[in-house]
C-alpha cells in the first residue's frame, strides 16, 4: 500500500483519512493548528503540523509520500491555487510523490498542475470540491 499526505486534514480531509487508512494506506494528515492532532490521529492518519501558506513547512511531511491529497477546493484564496501550489509542484520533483489529487478551487491552479504534470511528468487528478477524492487517489496508484 501507499502512504498519502492530505493537505490540509480538516472535516474532508479526515473523512478520506478513515478510508484509505480502512484500505491500508499510511495516511499523514497537516493541520496549521497543533490542537488539531488528537482529531487528525483519530481518523487514522498521522498528525503533521504545516501550513501550505508557507510550503517549506510542508516539507517533512512528504517523507516517503507516494500521493499528495490538495484539498483545498473550499478555500478560493488565489495564492494557495497560485504561487504556493507551483512552489509544491516544484518542490515534489526531488520527492518520492509519484502523483497530485488537486482540488480545484480557481482555473489558474488547474493550469499549474496541468503544467505540471507535462513539464515533470507527475500525475495528476483534479478534482471538483467536495469530489471522490479517493477514488483519484486510487486511480493513481492504478487500483482504480
Amino acid at each position: 500500500m501507499a502512504r498519502v499526505l492530505i493537505v490540509a486534514c480538516g472535516c474532508r480531509g479526515q473523512a478520506l483519512a478513515r478510508e484509505l487508512s480502512a484500505a491500508g494506506h499510511a495516511v499523514r494528515g497537516t493541520t496549521r493548528d497543533p490542537a488539531r492532532t488528537p482529531a487528525i490521529a483519530a481518523a487514522g492518519a498521522e498528525p503533521y503540523v504545516g501550513d501550505p501558506d508557507r510550503i517549506g513547512t510542508l516539507m517533512g511531511a512528504l517523507a516517503g509520500v507516494t500521493v499528495v491529497c490538495w484539498l483545498l477546493g473550499t478555500v478560493p484564496i488565489a495564492e494557495l491555487h497560485g504561487g504556493r501550489l507551483r512552489m509544491l509542484f516544484e518542490k515534489l520533483v526531488d520527492t518520492p510523490v509519484r502523483g497530485v489529487v488537486y482540488e480545484a478551487a480557481l482555473p489558474e491552479g488547474e493550469a499549474i498542475a496541468s503544467d505540471a504534470s507535462e513539464r515533470w511528468r507527475i500525475p495528476v487528478a483534479v478534482i471538483e470540491p467536495g469530489a471522490d477524492a479517493r477514488a483519484a487517489v486510487d486511480r493513481l496508484l492504478g487500483l482504480g
